[in-house]
């Protein structure tokens, strides 16, 4: 059927005034659900792969990180905290070389860290999975542990992790990444830029980002503008535990800015816009 050219400008025009008057407007892009089993549900913030040996991924059940061949360390490290690995299997203390690394590439050993003044410190906590002793144990390949000045590990980094563990037992499921940054730190025995004769890097600050999601039934989730992201970034001193961890809480948007990296990439660009800028100082 034929119908007039006037007709139809006429038909479109009426239809863009009564949506003014009835205040229809454009929905925003809800993006993708995430999966609440996913380690990596937030994204890859680095796009590591396998061709960058500075960025270089490792996925494993309990945890994704991506590695720097030339820092020794990893870069970040991503995983879910949820009951599912929450258990009553034993600490392993069970630190080793990280045996997956490509051939040629120097593996750290428990020995580097001897005598340096630095912890052999987790990025993924181990408390933070102990569902079973193989869980447990996979956080005590050395690529995802890094020098730390013992104070901030024992004390300021422990009561970060320690609160993540809090929101998981308060109904939430916790997602979370962690990383090092920068060089040079000051341990137990004074400043350090490097331990092994160079080959692993001591970090200048560890940070990490914490996305709580209240559980549901559902295999998927949403992040909203509403959802809490908690930001820290703190340097690796032994000096950093005289203050609580609240005092170096910071914004994702400055964590993008110190590391280079995308965080939330998996979250529609409109939520990130708002929870990127928010500080959160976990009061509650």
């Amino acid at each position: 059927m034929h119908y007039p050219i006037k007709t139809i400008a006429l038909a479109v025009g009426i239809s863009i005034a009564l949506s003014a008057c009835v205040g229809i407007r454009p929905v925003a892009p809800s993006g993708t659900p995430m999966s609440r089993t996913s380690n990596l549900a937030l994204g890859n913030p680095s796009g590591a792969g396998s061709n960058d040996p500075n960025n270089y991924l490792i996925s494993r059940p309990q945890y994704v990180l991506s590695f720097s061949r030339d820092r020794g360390l990893a870069n970040w490290v991503s995983w879910v905290l949820s009951p599912v690995w929450k258990g009553d299997a034993r600490r392993t203390n069970d630190f080793r070389p990280d045996l997956s690394l490509p051939q040629g590439w120097y593996a750290a050993k428990p020995s580097d860290y001897t005598n340096t003044g630095f912890d052999r410190g987790h990025l993924c906590p181990s408390d933070d999975r102990d569902a079973t002793p193989e869980d447990n144990a996979a956080t005590f390949l050395l690529s995802n542990i890094v020098p730390q000045a013992p104070r901030h590990n024992r004390e300021v980094w422990k009561n970060v992790e320690e609160y993540g563990r809090q929101l998981m037992e308060m109904g939430n499921d916790v997602f979370i990444i962690a990383g090092a940054s920068g060089g040079g730190g000051t341990g137990q025995n004074g400043y350090a830029t490097s331990l092994a004769g160079g080959k692993l890097t001591v970090p200048a600050t560890l940070w990490k980002i914490l996305v709580v999601v209240p559980r549901g039934t559902d295999a998927t989730f949403m992040v909203t503008e509403n959802t809490r992201v908690i930001a820290v970034n703190i340097p690796n001193t032994q000096a950093a535990a005289d203050k609580p961890w609240r005092a170096y809480v910071t914004t994702v948007d400055a964590l993008e800015q110190l590391t280079g990296y995308d965080f939330l990439s998996n979250v529609p660009t409109n939520v990130q816009r708002i929870i990127e800028a928010r500080i959160d100082g976990g009061a509650s």
